[in-house]
């Protein structure tokens, strides 16, 4: 049975599981723990019964390695198409869809973030810049960066398939190598990454996540300083002097992609859009993407 790439009415899904995202996109039949962490794998086992990927939102970490094959991604409100030898890094929460898969090769891996603790010190994306959401999340290899990721992959994958009562412990360390692997080629391409370093950016670097997972909820600064413990002033101070924009432009930013994605991703009304993001009324969003593109909601659709 494959994914039909055409839905009568497209919706995001929220897949929390790794055992749902295995049963619903994969179609994968074997059963699952429902609270299992990790899943590496080649591409063509994964894709095997799929032929897209609708749009949805992951409750946990993907990384993968396309080799060959066609293989197009939307991901955030950008849509493209991949070429051999791109690294994807998709973050948690962060929308994603496939409209055309075909013959692909390659590695991946999904995994949460928790899994990983035993072996970093401090958040998954303070470590690793490349798990912020508007970071470069494709990065097209050399053949010499390829082959190491691969090797990462395939220790990772041999480790999955071999019964050792250590078996935890040494994915999470195989993990934390692809993952270090992967940072030591970023470093060396995308430009401008933060990292936070001292109190006032990982106040900062916090401010970003919560707001990536509770910007539908939240909307204004204070609601964040409460949280973090800081007044507004000074969140407003510390994210202005970290990423160059105040705290309520980040705000807007991050709601203002999800409006695109949802308008360019599925067929949802203009007016269904604005209840799913808690605006006031449909008035109000067309307002806001307006202000911020120049362009209704109704002519951004036509538009992509």
């Amino acid at each position: 049975m494959k994914v039909k790439s055409v839905d009568h009415k497209k919706e995001i899904m929220n897949i929390e599981t790794l055992e749902m995202f295995e049963r619903l996109i994969n179609r994968d039949v074997t059963p699952y723990n429902i609270d299992m962490m990790v899943m590496p794998g080649t591409l063509e086992d994964k894709h095997k019964n799929c032929d897209c990927i609708p749009a949805l939102r992951r409750q946990f970490n993907l990384i993968y390695l396309l080799l060959e094959g066609e293989h197009d991604v939307k991901l955030g409100a950008d849509h493209l198409q991949l070429s051999p030898n791109d690294l994807v890094i998709v973050p948690e929460s962060t929308l994603y869809a496939s409209d055309h898969i075909r013959n692909c090769k390659g590695y991946c891996i999904h995994f949460k973030s928790e899994f990983l603790k035993s072996v970093l010190g401090r958040p998954l994306f303070e470590e690793f810049p490349f798990f912020h959401f508007d970071a470069q999340h494709i990065v097209n290899l050399n053949d010499s960066e390829s082959l190491l990721i691969q090797n990462a992959f395939r220790d990772i994958i041999e480790e999955y398939r071999r019964f050792s009562p250590e078996k935890d412990h040494l994915l999470s360390n195989f993990i934390l190598i692809l993952l270090l692997r992967i940072r030591e080629i970023y470093r060396s391409r995308a430009s401008g990454v933060v990292k936070g370093s001292n109190r006032r950016e990982q106040v900062a670097n916090s401010f970003k996540l919560m707001v990536e997972k509770n910007f539908i909820e939240k909307r204004t600064v204070n609601e964040y300083a409460e949280q973090l413990h800081v007044t507004p002033k000074y969140l407003s101070e510390v994210v202005s002097e970290t990423y160059g924009r105040s705290p309520l432009n980040i705000i807007h930013d991050i709601l203002l992609l999800e409006a695109k994605v949802m308008l360019y991703s599925t067929n949802q009304s203009i007016a269904e859009i604005a209840y799913n993001l808690q605006f006031e009324d449909q008035s109000h969003f067309t307002h806001f993407v307006k202000k911020k593109t120049g362009k209704s909601p109704l002519e951004f659709r036509k538009v992509q």
